[in-house]
């Protein structure tokens, strides 16, 4: 097993660990970094790319899935911090349109938090219903939501993105693929897209789906859970397509590398700044960890605490020591990790797929070493 890339002495025991999990099968292919007061420790990849045996390359790239969902959620925090949205301010206040069936009292901190009551579509759509911004916002803009908003959390999987994705839009008069990659990936030099062109096609990596998921199986079907997921039905064989990765799908479209992830919240993790680039206040930052939910999540059946955004506290999964935190991650494995105690980011991202939406032990396992190698 050949393991590719950099890594800063101190950092021996990630690079073992990233290694053991090959060794130990439970990957394909997949990348690893870490950054520490904005600057790269650990940079390293690994293993098949695809089916083919293509080897996963320095600038191999895959669909992270909810990962994504940090990256809409840097945007959204960046608007608050320029003074052109409140988060307790009304959805409706910047999208009219959305003030019907009951979303009238409905807050843009709802929508951050997973407690909009939105959490799937109502009717369903289809996939190819996806791939229409316009319409998808027209139908969440036409429906009620299913449980009070901001009492709870229900993770809204596709859905966040596509309500985040519309308030920007009436802002700041461009869709969130656009601002992103403006506002974030561009002046970061990071290799992550939410909406990806053609050109960079060959040098995805090709997904392997996880298997079926007992517990979704064993779901009651009028739960908001059940509700949920047939609201949208995706298989991760989906990202092979052209059309979803053109798609702006800002909840789970999201593509890049542990790399681009790692530098894009290193700016988080050092107070919304790295390297001359400012993205946001020391003070925005850390607002991502007021506390908006905290409680058994809907539709994960688990223990979450939702700050804006990101959440601060997972049910059964590795956390970092540090109080000062906040994380999320993909269906299948991908992480994200902010540590603003250490001024730290880290992010796993793999193409085997693990079944379940929080995680697994190849991303603890390396979470476990950095902050082993950190002391």
């Amino acid at each position: 097993m050949e393991i590719h890339g950099t890594y800063a002495d101190a950092f021996r025991p990630v690079r073992d660990r990233f290694e053991q999990n090959f060794l130990d099968g439970l990957e394909a292919g997949a990348s690893v970094a870490v950054t520490v007061d904005g600057a790269p420790v650990v940079d390293l990849w690994a293993g098949e790319a695809g089916p083919d045996g293509a080897p996963w390359q320095r600038d191999t790239i895959a669909n992270v899935w909810s990962s994504t969902k940090t990256m809409a959620a840097v945007c959204m925090l960046m608007l608050a911090d320029r003074g052109q949205l409140d988060f307790d301010a009304p959805v409706a206040d910047y999208w009219p349109e959305f003030a019907r069936n009951g979303k009238e009292s409905v807050l843009v901190r709802h929508v951050m938090s997973h407690s909009a009551g939105l959490s799937g579509f109502d009717p369903p759509i289809r996939l190819d219903d996806l791939y229409d911004r316009r319409g998808v916002a027209a139908s969440l803009a036409r429906q009620a939501p299913w449980w009070e908003p901001g009492t709870a959390s229900g993770y809204h999987a596709i859905t966040q993105g596509q309500l985040q994705g519309e308030i920007l839009e009436r802002i700041t008069g461009v869709s969130m693929g656009e601002f992103f990659r403006r506002e974030v990936a561009e002046p970061l030099g990071a290799d992550f897209h939410i909406g990806l062109d053609a050109a960079h096609d060959g040098r995805v990596a090709e997904l392997i789906p996880p298997a079926p998921d007992p517990a979704v199986e064993e779901l009651d079907p009028n739960s908001i859970a059940a509700r949920t997921l047939a609201s949208c039905p995706l298989d991760a064989t989906v990202t092979r397509t052209r059309d979803w990765r053109a798609a702006e799908i800002p909840a789970a479209g999201g593509t890049g590398n542990a790399r681009s992830i790692a530098r894009i919240h290193s700016a988080l993790a050092c107070g919304g700044a790295v390297d001359g680039v400012r993205l946001m206040s020391p003070e925005t930052v850390e607002r991502v960890r007021e506390v908006q939910t905290d409680g058994v999540d809907l539709v994960l059946g688990k223990h979450v605490t939702f700050g804006l955004g990101f959440a601060t506290y997972i049910e059964d999964t590795v956390a970092p020591p540090n109080p000062r935190h906040f994380r999320w991650g993909g269906w299948g494995g991908s992480i994200v990790v902010i540590d603003l105690d250490a001024r730290v980011s880290i992010a796993y991202v793999m193409n085997r797929m693990i079944t379940g939406a929080l995680g697994d032990t190849r991303s603890g396992d390396l979470l476990r070493a950095v902050y082993e190698s950190l002391g």
